[in-house]
């Protein structure tokens, strides 16, 4: 056992080092990103093939370009001025020195100033931009700095600090600017030409595509950060200062791959992964955040094989087109690619994403419609791309439509929230319900409420997709889960796989009794009886009056609106009628729908008014009208509009009814075919509460 388990060990730790390495890295050039994107928009307004002079040339300009000349560094009399050469040469080695150094001495100026003052030393050492030297002699100097300070810390007498902090702050930061000089400088500088002349033996030679073969497979075990920002962007911005753009800055950053694969998924995936695929495109593409298809890849292994064929044809077109950027693409968006994109290359880099978009979606669509099986299990993928990046990630969400500030742990109580809380939440808190409790869950409680009147004391929250936001404000702390059907959303069965995978399984006992039907005797059990008898009909208001809920005259069997709107207004207008809103509660019924869409699922709507219009409400009612024709409902066609005001708590269980009927195509079935209003309560009726 302990020989296969060891070799396992290694590898993953191997992995993780570098990972952390990785990390390390980009931790020292992420934060001054800004830095490199000014020095790239700089370069590409003001140097000689820029676009200010592209455009002048192209509009029959025949002045002089002095004062551009003197920013770019180029033309008469300019040699030694502007501020592209002193920002590259000096300025960007210099931060990320600074970076470095603060960031190995517990994030104190110190290490920071030290850092810079060694980072001098190896960019005066060298004639390339110094960004490898940077990177070694910051971190050194700040950790050196550190360990300096802690042989003589509480031993200096008191008013000497700052002399002693200054002094040995020089001193040892000359040192180091020295050995920079001297070792650093000459050292990075023999190791970039080194580097530079392999890419260029492999672009001669037409291999350079090749390199896809690594940088794709990496990409998806997150150790992009350590051959991004510790080979390619140090190499590429070298090249890109002496040959104005570099092919360098596109081998990992291009968009293309992960776009095609996320439109074959889109078109020909299938389940969770075809449906939240275009949404992941738009974070992919535009928000530039590439894991986000880390999953998907994860989830079928052999689709690695669609992304390097993918990535292979976006380097092999920036060959042959010679294109490249300015400046590194940060975050790898296609409005970040083209930004940094010099004229001469933007058709290049343009083509190379479509090709590597088109490759990849050409293969990956292949591969999925050979497959017969399903698109694997998304979630597991991302838990999966979450443990290969050492993290959460911040964009898992999308995929799994859960989103958590909470640590793993036993799930007791799920809250449906929506608005108002007397509508679309008690709806899908019913037959989420009823899926948990059917799973032998019985001891999670599943409530709703409106938003406004959430606490941060649950362990999971779902809300419609529109509405997370505000309820992660209000519930911090639990998890979060989208969804945008709340009949038969996928989500609530990832919810019950959530509750087995972090509560205690129920006993072979429990689970065959909550199997079993209503009523129905389960062995060392006694039966349970029926419910009452008693339908919706008879549900009366909290007023106890004897008034049906849902009055035969409520209830309308041939819709006469055409549109979404004029179907509120309709199913408004009976509870109106029945003398159980004010007119004003139809307006609040619109005004609803224009925050958060009340379609169910199931063709099913159920509009009703905001929390604010409660005070508009007489008693609990309830409206139905069915449309034979259909309605669409923000693209969903809805055939049964069913009003709902409710004063106090008792249309709950008239909703939890509803949710069964819905989800039962036998009974949905009934009020299709329904001939009249008494037909209708004997369908909703049929149930009983719970």
């Amino acid at each position: 056992m302990a020989t296969t388990t060891q070799p396992e060990a290694r590898s993953g730790g191997m992995r993780l080092h570098v990972q952390r390495f990785g990390t390390f890295l980009s931790n020292m050039v992420l934060p001054n990103i800004g830095a490199f994107i000014a020095w790239g928009l700089i370069t590409a307004l003001f140097i000689e093939t820029g676009w200010i002079t592209l455009i002048g040339d192209a509009l029959g300009y025949e002045g002089g370009y002095g004062f551009v000349e003197d920013l770019g560094a180029w033309g008469s009399g300019a040699e030694g001025t502007g501020i592209v050469g002193p920002m590259i040469t000096y300025l960007l080695p210099l931060l990320i020195g600074y970076t470095g150094g603060r960031m190995m001495y517990d994030d104190n100026l110190r290490g920071g100033v030290v850092g810079a003052i060694a980072t001098i030393g190896a960019i005066t050492g060298s004639t390339v931009p110094m960004f490898l030297g940077a990177m070694v002699m910051g971190p050194l100097a700040g950790w050196s700095m550190k360990k300096l300070d802690a042989l003589w810390a509480h031993k200096i007498r008191p008013g000497f600090e700052m002399l002693i902090n200054n002094f040995s702050a020089g001193i040892w930061g000359g040192f180091l600017a020295v050995v920079g000089f001297v070792v650093a400088g000459p050292f990075v500088q023999a190791f970039s030409d080194l580097a530079s002349n392999l890419v260029d033996v492999l672009v001669e030679n037409g291999l350079l595509p090749l390199t896809s073969i690594f940088i794709e497979p990496a990409k998806i075990l997150f150790l992009n950060n350590a051959i991004n920002q510790g080979i390619l962007t140090p190499l590429g911005t070298t090249e890109a200062a002496q040959a104005g753009q570099s092919i360098l800055f596109l081998l990992e950053a291009n968009p293309g791959p992960g776009l095609g694969l996320l439109l074959a998924f889109a078109l020909f995936g299938r389940g969770v992964a075809k449906a939240s695929a275009p949404g992941a495109i738009l974070i992919q593409f535009v928000g530039g955040i590439h894991e986000i298809y880390f999953p998907y890849v994860l989830a079928k292994p052999k689709l690695i094989v669609a992304v390097i064929l993918g990535g292979m044809a976006g380097v092999a077109t920036n060959v042959l087109f010679g294109s490249g950027l300015r400046s590194p693409a940060s975050p790898g968006s296609i409005i970040a690619v083209w930004a940094a994109s010099p004229p001469s290359s933007l058709l290049g880099v343009t083509a190379s994403v479509v090709i590597a978009a088109g490759v990849t979606f050409v293969v990956a669509a292949f591969l999925l419609k050979l497959d017969k099986d399903d698109d694997g299990d998304l979630t597991a993928a991302t838990a999966a791309m979450e443990a290969n990046k050492g993290k959460k990630s911040s964009v898992s969400s999308a995929l799994s439509g859960a989103r958590t500030g909470r640590s793993e742990g036993p799930i007791r109580s799920i809250v449906f929230a929506c608005d108002a809380g007397m509508g679309s939440s008690a709806m899908g808190a019913s037959v989420l319900r009823k899926k948990v409790h059917g799973a032998g869950f019985d001891d999670v409680t599943v409530v709703n409420k409106a938003i406004s009147n959430l606490t941060d004391d649950y362990d999971l929250v779902v809300t419609h997709e529109d509405l997370t936001d505000r309820a992660e404000k209000k519930t911090g702390s639990a998890v979060h889960v989208s969804v945008s059907d709340f009949m038969s959303s996928p989500r609530y069965d990832e919810i019950v796989e959530m509750l087995k995978r972090t509560n205690a399984a129920p006993s072979a006992e429990e689970a065959t009794a909550a199997a079993a039907p209503d009523g129905a005797a389960v062995p060392g059990r006694e039966a349970t009886a029926p419910a009452a008898a008693g339908g919706l009909s008879r549900l009366t208001d909290d007023g106890d009056d004897g008034t049906d809920v849902l009055a035969a005259e409520s209830i309308v069997l041939g819709g006469s609106a055409t549109t979404r709107d004029e179907a509120i207004t309709e199913a408004g207008q009976l509870l109106v009628a029945a003398d159980a809103v004010d007119a004003s509660y139809v307006q609040a019924m619109h005004e609803r729908e224009t925050s958060v869409s009340t379609y169910m699922g199931n063709r099913l709507a159920l509009p009703h008014g905001t929390n604010e219009a409660k005070p508009a409400i007489r008693r609990t009612a309830i409206s139905f009208v069915r449309y034979a024709d259909g309605i669409d409902w923000n693209g969903k066609e809805v055939s049964f509009v069913i009003g709902i005001a409710g004063a106090g708590d008792d249309h709950l269980k008239l909703l939890g009814r509803i949710a069964e009927v819905f989800v039962d195509p036998a009974q949905v079935a009934r009020l299709e075919t329904a001939q009249s209003p008494a037909d209708v309560l004997a369908v909703l009726g049929s149930l009983q509460p719970a």
